[in-house]
């Protein structure tokens, strides 16, 4: 019975709390969105918790007319598979997974080329791989797929990764199609070229040809400002391939390690002289839309603890997932819906959030899902997005992790919490919140209040 008692006493003085051990540290109660039933307490000390702990990719490049418009696309996979080894000193066995996303190569061909390029990459053939479609997303939707096999204990190290070529495969539909879209609306909307449901944001939600020729011009001005501070050196992986010339057929080798489709002279005056692509009354351009490209990334996940183990650097933690459902019509939309969503999932607000990467896939669903929001200009794409850095369509979402992350890094501890998200084409959205890895200690978001009554309900 002593024993007993005992057992119990020390327990107790386990769950006193902080303030009671420390009692002249002179904190108090703070806003804290962890309570109310939160899927995560706001702490980075949890050993299961699946971690970044490295995020490359290759230069983005204009297809059909950029740097890698004759790189195969699983020679641009497999260099940034191949970086991950070489960077971080990983163990290619040791991996459990990897996952690729990738939109327009036909499934099978693509998932056979994804498994070659493991194996130029140096990846035994004991390590499984898989690739992943949700369009836009799927590059992100790999590294929530990973990140949920490691929390699930199916593999504790994991690959997610994501590649495109738009110069070896451009948008389009194969085969008939099924007559019964005549009946569903809805089905029949998810045929809509991607720029005419730019149209019909802009149109239905009143985003005017101006707003959106003016977040082309800053996407350009900032990516212009961060190539130039040397900011996409970190993320970026030198490729070296070859280049052939159309008018000689001369092959040259080149090393490409910048993107490409930036252009810092973009201004008002120059968007204003492009003519409406997708309807001859619109406001949809060539200028104010992302660009076609080729490119690829990858993402290294595993447990803390493991990482902690093996003495990695944690770039960043998984927090949350969401993909959500929009009108085909509008699927531009989708970042205002999932963004929420992906917060509420992470026991966050909003306000919470430090820092957006935000695929501008269109500047009239970026500016209508940034509005819609009532997000703060600072905080959003701080690098230039996808109307100058480009849009390899699988590669996407890889590609944020990484700059996002660094991004992060380089802000410090007073940049906590970061969401990566993207409209999907035939209507949905998706979003994931990251968190900042080693620097962020767990007292970092106390703010001091006056009275309790913003406390999570939980406390009360």
């Amino acid at each position: 019975m002593e024993k007993a008692i005992n057992r119990q006493r020390i327990l107790l003085q386990h769950l006193q709390p902080t303030s009671s051990i420390h009692p002249s540290s002179g904190l108090s109660a703070s806003i804290c969105s962890s309570g109310d039933s939160a899927a995560y307490q706001r702490s980075n000390c949890f050993g299961d918790d699946v971690v970044i702990v490295a995020a490359y990719r290759t230069a983005i490049c204009k297809s059909k007319r950029g740097g890698f418009k004759d790189t195969p696309p699983e020679d641009l996979l497999a260099s940034v598979l191949k970086a991950l080894i070489d960077r971080t000193k990983l163990n290619p066995s040791e991996v459990g997974d990897i996952i690729v996303g990738t939109v327009l190569a036909p499934g099978s061909q693509r998932a056979i080329e994804c498994r070659m390029a493991a194996f130029y990459a140096g990846f035994p053939d004991t390590v499984p791989l898989r690739t992943v479609n949700r369009q836009c997303s799927s590059g992100l939707q790999a590294v929530a797929d990973v990140a949920a096999a490691i929390k699930a204990g199916f593999y504790d190290i994991g690959i997610a990764a994501g590649v495109e070529s738009m110069t070896v495969n451009s948008v389009g539909w194969s085969g008939p199609v099924n007559p019964k879209v005549e009946i569903f609306a809805q089905a029949r909307e998810c045929l809509l070229p991607m720029g005419m449901t730019s149209e019909n944001v802009a149109h239905r939600f009143g985003v005017t040809r101006q707003e959106q020729d003016q977040a082309a011009v800053e996407s350009h001005r900032r990516a212009a400002a961060a190539a130039a501070a040397g900011k996409f050196k970190e993320e970026i992986i030198p490729v070296t391939t070859k280049i052939i010339d159309p008018k000689t057929g001369e092959k040259k080798q080149i090393t490409v390690s910048a993107d490409d489709g930036i252009r810092p002279d973009t201004s008002m005056s120059v968007l204003a002289k492009l003519k409406p692509a997708f309807s001859k009354d619109g406001s949809t351009t060539a200028g104010n839309a992302s660009q076609v490209s080729d490119g690829a990334g990858a993402v290294l996940l595993m447990r803390r603890d493991l990482a902690m183990q093996k003495g990695y650097p944690i770039l960043g933690v998984f927090r949350s997932f969401a993909a959500v459902g929009v009108d085909p019509a509008v699927m531009g939309v989708g970042p205002a819906v999932a963004i929420p969503a992906a917060a509420k999932a992470a026991g966050l607000q909003i306000d919470d959030i430090d820092l957006y990467e935000i695929n501008e896939a269109f500047a009239s669903q970026f500016v209508y899902c940034c509005k819609k929001l009532e997000l703060d200009p600072e905080k959003v794409n701080v690098n230039g997005g996808a109307i100058a850095l480009g849009h390899p369509l699988g590669a996407t979402g890889a590609r944020c992790v990484s700059t996002l992350l660094n991004e992060m890094k380089r802000r410090g501890k007073d940049c906590r919490f970061g969401i990566i998200s993207m409209c999907i084409g035939s209507g949905m959205g998706a979003a994931a919140v990251l968190e900042q890895g080693d620097g962020v200690d767990q007292l970092s978001n106390a703010r001091r209040i006056l009275s309790n009554n913003l406390l999570s309900k939980d406390a009360l």
